[in-house]
């Protein structure tokens, strides 16, 4: 399992995105009066914004649990727990403003939620995706990568997606998902070798419809 099990990513509840919210201008405001001036300050500023707001319970009782993950992860993986990254995400997602961007940028944000998770994720070269140095990928170690030509040819000057996206998967399947989903992507299986997904942009218009992209397969 991911570390995903500690939060509740119901990303469309507005109170998730009025907690990010709230962390984020706090910590704008400790940037600007310079209380705050590095990273590592960063990290204890919201730890202790996070206890603040769970000891005087400034939030309502369903972020109890949001709190408390997130204050557990700044307090034992410190910088690695990149809490302004999370609170980012989260009001990102939250608030809807991430599907209003073009590909590009939500598979790059969502990528970065997928490393805030403590999945590994990587972009592999052509010998590093096959052949005889191709990196071996474990099912015991979470991780995603993806093909470095398919980033370098899948979009056009836009940051729209113009074909699929090769990738090797090894973490949690309904958690990636999951985390694409809220992204505008989707993913599917690619049976032709071991952890082989395609990655598909997959926005919605403005009636709820899916107005998925399909591509025809390549005649390699």
């Amino acid at each position: 399992m991911t570390e995903l099990a500690g939060l509740n990513l119901e990303f469309s509840n507005v109170y998730v995105g009025h907690l990010a919210w709230c962390g984020l201008v706090a910590l704008h405001l400790a940037r600007k009066c310079g209380t705050v001036n590095s990273p590592a300050q960063e990290n204890l500023f919201l730890c202790r914004w996070l206890a603040t707001a769970e000891k005087k319970r400034l939030f309502r009782r369903e972020l109890a649990n949001d709190i408390r993950w997130l204050l557990k992860e700044g307090r034992k993986k410190g910088l690695r727990a990149d809490l302004p990254g999370k609170l980012e995400y989260l009001w990102r997602a939250s608030t809807g403003s991430l599907l209003a961007q073009n590909d590009l940028f939500r598979l790059q944000h969502v990528m970065h939620a997928i490393t805030l998770t403590g999945i590994n994720y990587g972009v592999l070269t052509e010998t590093e995706w096959e052949g005889r140095h191709a990196i071996r990928i474990s099912p015991k170690v979470a991780g995603l990568f993806i093909r470095r030509a398919d980033l370098d040819n899948g979009f056009n000057e836009y940051g729209i997606q113009i074909a699929p996206l090769a990738v090797r998967i090894t973490a949690d399947i309904p958690a990636v998902d999951k985390l694409l989903s809220r992204a505008g992507w989707r993913r599917e299986y690619d049976n032709t070798a071991p952890y082989l997904h395609r990655l598909i942009a997959s926005v919605h218009d403005n009636s709820g419809s899916d107005t998925s992209r399909e591509y025809a397969e390549s005649d390699e």
